[in-house]
């Protein structure tokens, strides 16, 4: 299944059916409050290797990620995160800078408990249409882990690796890191399996959906934090992978 663009978030939806209070919408498929991203245009391709050193990166703004979603109270020496979105008409890229005193990848199959380890999740809407992307390609939720990967739940209802969707690296100096990751995108068309799926230009005017998170774990079986750059105005804090009408919009800008 597909949502177009007035199908209504899944939180609104349950809370009409049980007669309770919705939160507000600021259109028929996102929630109130969402954040407003501008990407700059990048004249030359990036080289993907973890240095920020492109001049669109010096056009880009830093965004924060400082909803903490789940988990307990942490210090900043214990988290904290920010980043920022360019593109060319190829690609979409995420710079994304992450202080995490413990860096820890426990489960070495990227398909088991990917969410428990740490990890950068990027969730992208591609027409900003908003709605259920649970297990179809609505929107994608690629979950970065430090070997590279990029791993989603595909229309199987079983995760899948889409690291040929991503290109990334990173680089940690003491307890800093920084990722520099290349997306390219694909509509709700998109097939698993198939050879003929093709990524969509981009240009500039285009209004994208876009989310950041960070799953924090300094040692345990299950992470312990888990970070965003929108808020959840109600219900469970970490449906991001289920409903893209919390993503913010991203919009695409020339530069000249």
């Amino acid at each position: 299944m597909n949502p177009g663009k007035t199908h209504f978030p899944a939180l609104l939806v349950g809370s009409l059916l049980l007669g309770t209070c919705a939160p507000v919408l600021a259109d028929q498929a996102h929630y109130e409050g969402r954040n407003r991203y501008i990407a700059p245009r990048s004249a030359e391709a990036f080289v993907i290797d973890g240095v920020a050193n492109e001049p669109a990166w010096q056009a880009a703004e830093w965004h924060a990620i400082d909803h903490r979603w789940l988990g307990p109270e942490y210090a900043a020496g214990d988290f904290s995160g920010r980043f920022k979105v360019a593109w060319t008409e190829d690609r979409l890229y995420v710079l994304v800078e992450v202080v995490d005193d413990i860096l820890f990848d426990s489960h070495r199959d990227p398909l088991v408990q990917y969410w428990d380890d740490d990890c950068v999740e990027i969730f992208v809407d591609e027409d900003y249409s908003g709605g259920d992307h649970q297990y179809n390609h609505n929107a994608f939720a690629y979950h970065m882990s430090l070997d590279n990967r990029a791993i989603d739940i595909g229309t199987d209802e079983r995760p899948h690796d889409y690291s040929h969707h991503v290109e990334s690296r990173w680089r940690q100096t003491a307890n800093t890191v920084v990722w520099e990751i290349a997306i390219d995108i694909y509509t709700d068309d998109y097939v698993d399996g198939s050879d003929d799926n093709q990524p969509v230009a981009l240009h500039a005017g285009k209004v994208m959906g876009l989310m950041l998170a960070y799953c924090d774990n300094d040692g345990s079986e299950l992470r312990e934090n888990f970070m965003g750059s929108e808020s959840v105005p109600e219900g469970p804090k970490d449906r991001g992978w289920i409903d893209a009408g919390l993503f913010g919009e991203l919009q695409l800008v020339d530069t000249e």
